[in-house]
């Protein structure tokens, strides 16, 4: 969804050249349903267990550093800890 939304847009200004879109892995403490991929537009959620509780594993592409903050502000409002942010890698 991401990467189609990602072609309109550089279709309609005209750009010609390739987008990099980043691969993004976020962990964070506690349990977020996979049923909730959608409202993180579109990432892979999985639950860890853990000792000191499940943790989330957030992963999904990334097209800019205004998309990364967004989902960091949808996790911040969630009230979830942030335990790491990780760009996995970029693809053209």
């Amino acid at each position: 969804m991401l990467r189609l939304r990602l072609h309109l847009w550089a279709h309609a200004v005209g750009r010609t050249t390739a987008y990099v879109v980043g691969m993004y892995e976020v962990s964070v403490a506690g349990l977020l349903p996979a049923d909730w991929s959608e409202w993180f537009d579109g990432f892979e959620l999985t639950v860890v267990p853990g000792p000191d509780g499940p943790t989330t594993l957030l992963r999904g592409p990334v097209a800019d550093q205004a998309a990364l903050h967004g989902l960091l502000a949808r996790l911040r409002d969630l009230a979830l800890p942030l335990i790491s942010v990780r760009r996995v890698s970029a693809h053209r």
